[in-house]
């Protein structure tokens, strides 16, 4: 790629460092970037570099076009290759960076379209983008990104997912009747059998009831999951029925983060504090002893204290601990759903932009979009895990079954 020139590099740094400047700078640089990106993916697909002899060369050089391209940062202007005498320019660019900046604002658009206020509609559309969109235009958009959420909410799943971590995050979405009504996005995060992580799936469903988990369940069952060893979750009754349904054999840990909060929910704010550190000692203990030795100190401390928690602490204990049965090794990353957490608190983040979704579809192809995003981050990441350490003991733990049976 040719080198940012200095004047420019100078300007970058400056604006970079300067308080008033910064996000200035910040789009000037992702522009620069990402059209030294375009460039070299010009001269990759010409099989030279400008001005260069090749034998090899499939194609010229024919100018540029110039596209706004919306970001976070504000808006930056690409100069996108054009060639003649060969194959056109391709570039997966926009379609990848800009597929759930696209679903929102469709979401957004979609908001005002289905309004009842034609100027509301031009006020709203003109400030967001520069110009009014009709709803043919907003449909023909839609139509666009759909498929690529489609494809990806309906892929075969291949191989097997030792380890997986469900959830659900509430959204406000328009029924037919034109009233909002609280709707649950079911998702389903997996690891694979060689350490990666997957987003296998998500589902709008009208509740967290065990039919609703049970369907989602069935759904990716029928798209080739298998081989669930390890299931992570909090403690919502439906889901725990449907889990133990759908996935016979598979241990349950209850989400320890989620544990905690039910737990310090029921303590008096001055303890809440002592009976947070006994909990984390429980949590880190390396054996079952250890962990009912902790147990049994907690409940002689805040038994008159907090009988509350301490009551929920001895009902909860085995599911909580049920981590305990996996190696060392692997605890941290199985104990807790914060993973999943993490990954709807971005969801949130654009969920408080749309507040109300204008109908599922909307709602469907925003989440969808980010989490197909996020999926192809996670598929380029290292591993998440290194798995085989796991089979090592599953293979030892068979061993010692068949040589119990046949003693």
């Amino acid at each position: 790629m040719a080198r940012i020139n200095i004047t420019l590099e100078t300007e970058l740094l400056h604006g970079l460092f300067s308080k008033d400047g910064k996000d200035d700078a910040f789009a000037k640089l992702l522009e620069t970037i990402l059209n030294q990106v375009l460039e070299a993916q010009s001269t990759e697909q010409i099989g030279a570099a400008r001005y260069e002899r090749s034998d090899g060369r499939t194609a010229h050089r024919n100018g540029f076009r110039e596209r706004d391209m919306t970001t976070r940062i504000g808006t930056i202007t690409l100069r996108v290759p054009r060639h003649r005498d060969g194959g056109e320019f391709s570039t997966t660019m926009f379609e990848r960076y800009q597929r759930s900046e696209q679903a929102l604002l469709l979401a957004m658009m979609e908001m005002v379209v289905n309004g009842v206020s034609t100027r509301k509609i031009e006020l709203v559309t003109e400030e967001l983008c520069g110009r009014s969109f009709s709803k043919s235009m907003v449909s023909d958009l839609c139509r666009r990104l759909d498929p690529v959420v489609d494809a990806f909410r309906n892929r075969p799943l291949d191989g097997s997912h030792p380890f997986l971590i469900v959830d659900a995050i509430y959204l406000k979405v328009r029924g037919e009747d034109g009233r909002p009504r609280n709707t649950s996005m079911l998702i389903a995060v997996g690891v694979a059998d060689d350490g990666r992580r997957e987003i296998l799936g998500f589902k709008l469903a009208d509740s967290e009831s065990e039919s609703s988990w049970g369907e989602f369940f069935s759904e990716l069952k029928d798209r080739g999951l298998k081989g669930v060893h390890f299931v992570t979750s909090d403690d919502h009754k439906g889901l725990v029925k449907a889990v133990r349904r759908h996935f016979q054999g598979a241990t349950w840990q209850r989400c320890q983060t989620h544990f905690s909060r039910n737990v310090l929910a029921r303590t008096p704010k001055r303890h809440q504090a002592g009976l947070g550190l006994r909990l984390k000692r429980m949590y880190d203990s390396l054996t079952l002893e250890d962990a009912r030795r902790c147990l049994r100190e907690t409940e002689e401390e805040y038994e008159s204290l907090a009988p509350g928690a301490v009551e929920l602490l001895e009902e909860g204990f085995d599911d909580v601990m049920a981590v305990l049965s996996a190696p060392v090794k692997y605890r941290r990353k199985l104990r807790t759903s914060n993973g999943l957490e993490r990954l709807n608190a971005e969801i949130r983040r654009r969920d408080r932009v749309i507040r109300i979704y204008p109908n599922e579809e909307s709602a469907i192809r925003l989440i969808g979009a980010l989490l197909v995003e996020q999926d192809e981050r996670w598929s380029t990441e290292k591993k998440y895990m290194d798995m085989q350490e796991y089979y090592d003991s599953l293979d030892s733990s068979e061993k010692k079954t068949e040589a119990g049976a046949a003693a």
